[in-house]
Order: structure tokens, then C-alpha cells, then sequence
């Protein structure tokens, strides 16, 4: 995802699967994957003038969580990208990001040969919030990935608006 949409040449942390990965990572429900990210990538994206938001992917994991912890400082919002084959690993990272009270949106993911299933049932099985924007993306590809980062924002910044009243507030100091 940040690779497809990066404006600088996103500095990622693939590794190829190998033995000592067996009961740590599950591949069987993603034929032919033969690598993963093992760490996190980073890239950046101008979405206006004024707006250049950073982008970091991380596994989701919840051994990766310790990292979370330091990304999300500062951060104005997060996607959660969510593979139908492996849709189950989707309910830690939407539950980080609920229980830290981040906005964030859920990206559902569309692969050729994956599971298809309606916005709605992947809404109602991973029991997401009314509130929570569920979008469709080919995280491939860059359009369909700026539209979930333009979501993201949208969405931050409307949270942002109901907590402090109609305006942003004033910095002090």
C-alpha cells in the first residue's frame, strides 16, 4: 500500500519467508506469498500545498504493536487494510486503533481469486462501528490507494471537528 502511492522511493522491509517463520507466520490462506514485511515501510505522499502526510505500514500482528505505539504519536489517523483471505487478522489492529482512539478507516482489500465479500457482511463480522468509513481498494494500485488516504483525512479531521466544536483548537503558547 504506502509503495503504490509513495512520491519518494518508500523504504520497505520485505524479507523472503523462510523455515524459520513456521508457527510465526501462516501463509496457507495466501497461495505463492513468499515474502513479508517484516519490520515496517515508510513512504510520503502530497496531498495538497499544505498537507504532506508520512505513511508508515506495519504487520498487524500484535507482536508488531510495540512500534504502533511510537508511529501513532502524532499521527492524525491510520487505514486498516484488511485481506479477505486472512480477514480474521483484521480484529487486533481495529481494536489498537479503537481502544487508542485514533480515527481510522478499513480498507478492504480486492485481489483477483479472493474471497469477494459485501462492504456490509465484512462491516458486520468485524463488528465495526456505524462510524468507521469502510472503503474497497486494490492496494496496488495508486489511485484506489489515495482515495483510502483522502478517506483518512476526511475522517480525522471530522473527528476532530465533533470533539472540539466546529473549529480546530487554538494552539497556546
Amino acid at each position: 500500500m504506502v509503495g503504490a502511492v509513495s512520491e519518494i522511493t518508500p523504504l520497505t522491509t520485505e524479507a523472503v519467508m523462510t523455515a524459520a517463520g513456521v508457527g510465526i507466520d501462516d501463509p496457507s490462506k495466501v497461495p505463492g506469498k513468499q515474502t513479508t514485511t517484516v519490520a515496517m515501510d515508510f513512504g510520503r505522499i502530497t496531498m495538497a500545498q499544505d498537507l504532506i502526510l508520512y505513511l508508515f505500514g506495519t504487520p498487524g500482528q500484535t507482536r508488531f504493536w510495540f512500534m504502533w505505539d511510537e508511529i501513532i504519536r502524532g499521527a492524525v489517523g491510520a487505514a486498516v487494510l484488511v485481506d479477505t483471505r486472512r480477514i480474521t487478522d483484521a480484529f487486533a489492529p481495529l481494536d489498537y486503533f479503537e481502544n487508542r482512539q485514533l480515527p481510522y478507516v478499513v480498507a478492504l482489500n480486492r485481489f483477483d481469486g479472493a474471497p469477494q465479500y459485501e462492504p456490509e457482511e465484512v462491516r458486520e463480522a468485524l463488528a465495526i462501528a456505524p462510524h468507521v468509513p469502510l472503503v474497497l481498494t486494490d492496494a496496488r494500485h495508486r489511485e484506489s490507494v489515495k482515495q483510502v488516504l483522502v478517506n483518512v483525512v476526511q475522517h480525522a479531521m471530522a473527528t476532530l471537528q465533533a470533539q472540539h466544536g466546529r473549529g480546530f483548537p487554538t494552539p497556546v503558547g
